[in-house]
């Protein structure tokens, strides 16, 4: 009889643990459908930014501001819907600044239309920096291209225009890839020596999906994201 006891409050612990597990496993620290749902972490701000028109449903999860995905299923129409991101505010000047690179590991849907990408303000939105890692689909940034220039780890397309509130410079990079660093500081710089802005303060460095369409549900995941400075 004892020995049937402890041998039942083993059985009823290791599941215990297992079920724990599996929960843990598939539950997020964080999650939210709220078009504007935020959270903070580590010093970053992960949001759901659902702001365009004409959008479906998409709920954001996270379990810190480098682990986080969202699952989004927005019309196969024209228009940015949402730009779903993990943000750090760096609030220095260009020139007081030394370092400041991002690392990235992504897993994104084949199909859509979407650009995963950085997007770094500065002087208080007066300028807004975009650097497309990858893209998909039928999207494409602001402006006409400039050049082509070789900075900051890669290789972009450069296009300059205006969104009719602010001045845009994206940066297209002419190849897609899912992980990577990027010298962040030296792209702004290089923007710096062209003349398009002077010593401006860096304000947001966030790093999200810019989507478009995903009809019928896609998943978008950051696996790993990191700011240095």
């Amino acid at each position: 009889m004892v020995n049937r006891t402890r041998w039942a409050a083993v059985l009823v612990a290791v599941v215990g643990i297992l079920v724990g597990n599996a929960g843990s496993a598939h539950a997020a620290t964080w999650s939210s459908t709220d078009k504007w749902g935020t959270w903070s972490n580590g010093g970053y701000t992960v949001r759901n930014n659902v702001w365009g028109s004409g959008v479906g449903p998409q709920t954001i999860w996270a379990n810190s501001y480098g682990n986080w995905g969202v699952w989004a299923d927005h019309p196969n129409t024209g228009g940015v819907k949402s730009y779903p991101h993990s943000a750090r505010n760096i609030g220095r000047k260009l020139s007081g600044l030394s370092r400041l690179s991002s690392s990235f590991n992504v897993t994104r849907p084949g199909s859509g239309a979407y650009a995963t990408a950085y997007d770094i303000w500065a002087d208080n939105h007066a300028y807004e920096v975009m650097i497309w890692v990858n893209k998909q689909g039928a999207v494409g940034p602001i402006g006409a291209r400039e050049t082509t220039a070789s900075v900051g780890g890669h290789t972009w397309d450069v296009h300059r225009g205006s969104n009719g509130s602010n001045q845009v410079f994206s940066f297209v990079r002419t190849g897609n890839t899912n992980s990577g660093t990027v010298d962040v500081l030296a792209v702004l710089r290089w923007i710096g020596a062209r003349g398009w802005y002077g010593d401006v303060t860096i304000g947001d460095v966030q790093f999200g999906f810019e989507v478009t369409s995903s009809p019928g549900g896609m998943d978008f995941r950051s696996n790993s994201f990191s700011i240095t400075t």
